[in-house]
């Protein structure tokens, strides 16, 4: 008795312990396979050109206000408002750094001859740092030159850009910590400061950083997806603000 007292709770541990290798197993291989599938498809298309169709203005409403949301897939995520006399359309495309979003803007932005355009990424840029952290300023200083070139080519438009800070992170899970470091928040935070100073008459600083992050820096949990991405609750509270700007740049 004594000895299958002792056994039990050993085989019990052991089973707990295979399963959880088991789960952790389907998890990474369900990660290495999505990254594989995005690396392939980036091969194939490494700007996404393909990703939207390419006669973009034909199937839009010219008599409307236009805004565009345009970025990676926070941008592809955004929720448009519901609001009456606006066009809302979206040319955000997950996975993308800020070189493949500048390259897409002439196919992806300019045929939509927008009157506004909302402008959202930079976090997969600054995520590499965990994985390159010698190039660190290369790569805060190339996202800050794409940022640049973006709403330059916005506002040669005649749109209007409204820039907005990139979302914080959240908090990262164990299987990603080895490739994360607390530099990237630090980069984001530095590229926030430097979007503050391209505001002037057709640029427009929309701060979704001060609405999504808690007092550490992080992103609220219940807005969290995962430790990149937001749920619907959180677009709601960036159109209730977003919502105001679009109607006085309408004005």
């Amino acid at each position: 008795m004594k000895l299958s007292k002792f056994y039990l709770p050993l085989g019990a541990v052991v089973l707990v312990m295979l399963g959880g290798s088991i789960v952790l197993n389907f998890i990474l291989y369900a990660q290495v396979k999505k990254y594989y599938f995005e690396l392939n498809q980036t091969r194939l298309d490494p700007v996404g050109l393909g990703y939207f169709p390419a006669n973009s203005q034909g199937v839009t409403n010219t008599n409307k206000f236009r805004v565009v949301f345009f970025g990676d897939s926070r941008a592809a995520d955004w929720i448009s408002p519901n609001l009456n006399g606006y066009e809302f359309i979206n040319r955000g495309i997950g996975s993308q750094t800020s070189i493949q979003i500048r390259e897409r803007f002439s196919s992806h932005v300019r045929p939509l001859k927008p009157n506004v355009v909302v402008i959202q990424f930079g976090i997969n840029d600054l995520k590499t740092i965990g994985l390159f952290p010698e190039r660190r300023e290369e790569i805060v200083s190339n996202c800050k030159a794409n940022i640049q070139r973006i709403v330059a080519e916005t506002k040669s438009l005649g749109a209007v850009a409204i820039l907005t800070t990139i979302f914080p992170a959240g908090e990262v899970p164990l299987p990603r910590k080895p490739f994360w470091s607390d530099d990237i928040g630090k980069a984001v935070k530095e590229v926030n400061a430097y979007i503050a100073t391209l505001a002037d008459d057709r640029t427009i600083v929309f701060d979704a950083f001060s609405l999504l992050a808690d007092r550490q820096g992080v992103m609220l949990s219940q807005y969290r997806v995962d430790e990149l991405h937001y749920n619907a609750q959180a677009y709601e509270i960036l159109n209730k603000e977003l919502v105001e700007v679009i109607n006085r740049v309408r004005q």
